[in-house]
């Protein structure tokens, strides 16, 4: 579906910090995202669009590391925000900063190590397009700490958590809520994941085929981390 606005404390936008040229090709072949390369002027980011319609970006990475994908908040007064997060435990990576004429950015880290964003929309509102396949359908904090990481997005952003089979337990998984409304999910961190890594926000994009989508990841060069998985929502995959 086609999104104009979000509120605030609603998660607005993704983008991946990779070999731009690499990530263009794979998402484009896998998706169909049409993904034109980026200006010099802001340092090569690539804004993707599906059905003619911000879908995500693509930023050029310039730390060693993984490849990642990161999560966008909006929000209504970025400075406001970055108060909040160094009064209730987390850390200013990246102070609010003008991305002009399109909005503002900050990076954080909450208190159990899982990096985010937050926008404050001008010209650039977030992704345009949901729930199709193709597009962002879901958001999830895996995280080492679950009491910790609710406590702290409720100060921040008023998220209400709703946990469902004990939220710490192996199984238990928790819902966000803004208002009567979803924003994302949270489980804790499962012990197949190591211990080195921290917490951290992992993107969902729909597809029509679960399987398929994971064939396709293959032949792209991609890898399974984990295969698709029944659950009661629907069926999913890590990769």
């Amino acid at each position: 579906m086609e999104v104009e606005s979000y509120a605030h404390g609603e998660p607005s936008w993704q983008d991946v910090s990779a070999d731009a040229a690499k990530a263009a090709d794979f998402y484009s072949a896998l998706f169909g995202w049409e993904i034109p390369e980026g200006t010099e002027e802001y340092g090569g980011y690539r804004n993707a669009s599906l059905q003619g319609r911000k879908v995500a970006g693509i930023s050029p990475q310039n730390e060693p590391g993984p490849p990642v994908w990161s999560t966008y908040i909006n929000v209504d007064n970025a400075d406001a925000v970055a108060e909040l997060v160094a009064a209730n435990g987390g850390q200013v990576m990246v102070p609010p900063m003008e991305v002009a004429p399109y909005g503002t950015m900050a990076i954080f880290i909450d208190p159990t190590g899982a990096v985010f964003g937050a926008w404050q929309p001008a010209e650039h509102r977030g992704a345009e397009i949901r729930n199709v396949p193709g597009a962002v359908t879901w958001y999830e904090l895996v995280t080492t700490d679950v009491d910790a990481a609710a406590n702290f997005y409720s100060a921040v952003f008023g998220w209400v958590a709703q946990a469902h089979g004990g939220a710490a337990a192996p199984g238990g998984y928790t819902e966000f809520k803004l208002g009567e409304k979803t924003v994302g999910g949270m489980m804790a961190k499962p012990p197949m994941i190591p211990a080195e890594v921290p917490s951290f926000w992992a993107v969902y994009f729909a597809v029509d085929d679960t399987d398929a989508a994971v064939a396709k990841i293959t032949e792209l060069g991609g890898k399974v981390v984990m295969g698709p998985t029944d659950i009661q929502p629907g069926r999913f995959a890590v990769v």
